[in-house]
């Protein structure tokens, strides 16, 4: 079994979209860890705030197959993918796969993300502190703990929220 983590982004509809990604991503790996939901600024674009967090599990699929089911969950939360940044429904990101090093066509991991977005690396370091990042060898908490975040505010919001609790 292989220890995956990703990361869950949106700014249309947050809740609902965020919502269904939880349950479909539950229905297809099973059990989830999850951070907490964050709200965050947009990065690079002008857009609405986005509800970020990362999730783990476990799984026997391969990483192009835990790919691709990513890319059906976003397909039926109605995403749009365009060359721009732009506001979206859904952002399913493997960020990820145990301890594997990859850089083909389509599939980069560890994920830059994690380095780069406080949306990635704090909810990362929630669920996945004392884990290694595969490349540099360090701890996630211990890189959060030095990341400079003050221009990438994080607000931890309650979920589910109260009106939509399920």
């Amino acid at each position: 079994m292989a220890r995956v983590y990703l990361s869950l982004g949106s700014n249309i509809d947050r809740e609902q979209h965020i919502a269904s990604a939880l349950a479909m991503l539950a229905e297809a790996f099973g059990p989830l860890d999850r951070s907490s939901v964050y709200e965050s600024d947009s990065v690079g674009f002008d857009s609405p705030a986005f509800y970020n967090l990362v999730v783990g599990f476990d799984t026997r699929e391969g990483p192009r197959a835990v790919q691709r089911e990513l890319r059906h969950i976003e397909e039926q939360n109605a995403r749009v993918r365009t060359k721009q940044l732009s506001a979206r429904t859904l952002d399913l990101d493997l960020l990820l796969y145990d301890d594997l090093i990859v850089d083909e066509e389509g599939l980069k991991l560890p994920r830059n993300d994690i380095t780069r977005y406080a949306f990635v690396l704090g909810p990362l370091a929630e669920i996945a502190g004392n884990e290694r990042h595969p490349v540099t060898g360090e701890r996630y908490a211990r890189m959060w703990s030095r990341f400079d975040d003050s221009d990438q505010v994080l607000t931890r919001i309650d979920w589910p929220p109260a009106e939509n609790a399920y």
